[in-house]
């Protein structure tokens, strides 16, 4: 089962998908997870990528395709998780062609709705511990010790050069601009459900999987 998790940035899409990864067995295509491999690496598209990415933009959408493509043929008929694809109606149909070339197709488009402020604290105050990517926020959910991770002890954390209040204003913009109206594209489709993104995201997941499992059920 093939299915996109939709929000703005921040509305929780990577939390998400890890627990549909670590429950349910599966495979997360984050576009971000590798476009920011590619900045780590110092590649050609690193080096553009990074320019646009501190920008609060898109990464143009042949690059995003052909990056897509080749996750989704390596991956065969493993169910997957799209995270931060498609952003643009232009990318939505070319999933669709490349999703039909090989014989596969999309069981649901799941929105996570979150409030734009609620966003801003979110994204602006998160920060990472570099040693086993548990993700904290100064607003929400700090370590239990001050400067020590929870789960493996490092005290080395980062923050995304991205995460600024200027930037993640300008993401929120791009997305209201550009992938908001992909919500009527997959409505029109009947493929659309909205979970209350703002919850705990111990409720997100439950409303998650309540959905996935009538689509399981449904399949018979």
């Amino acid at each position: 089962m093939s299915i996109i998790l939709l929000g703005p940035p921040g509305a929780g899409k990577g939390t998400q998908a890890k627990l549909l990864v670590d429950k349910r067995g599966y495979i997360q295509l984050s576009t971000g997870d590798m476009l920011r491999n590619a900045v780590s690496e110092g590649s050609d598209l690193g080096k553009k990528a990074k320019e646009i990415m501190d920008k609060g933009e898109f990464v143009p959408d042949d690059v995003m395709i052909e990056i897509i493509s080749e996750k989704i043929q390596k991956i065969g008929d493993s169910n997957f998780i799209l995270d931060g694809f498609p952003r643009t109606e232009g990318q939505a149909i070319a999933l669709d062609k490349l999703l039909n070339f090989r014989g596969r197709s999309l069981a649901a488009v799941i929105e996570l709705r979150v409030d734009d402020d609620l966003l801003i604290k979110r994204v602006t105050g998160r920060f990472t511990c570099e040693e086993c990517g548990s993700v904290y926020n100064d607003s929400f959910v700090s370590p239990k010790k001050d400067g020590v991770c929870d789960f493996c002890g490092n005290t080395n954390f980062s923050r995304r050069s991205d995460d600024s209040k200027t930037v993640m204003k300008n993401r929120l913009d791009v997305y209201n601009r550009h992938t908001a109206p992909l919500l009527d594209y997959y409505k029109n489709k009947g493929l659309l459900r909205s979970v209350d993104g703002m919850s705990s995201s111990e409720q997100v997941e439950s409303q998650i999987s309540g959905i996935l499992d009538d689509k399981i059920a449904a399949k018979g």
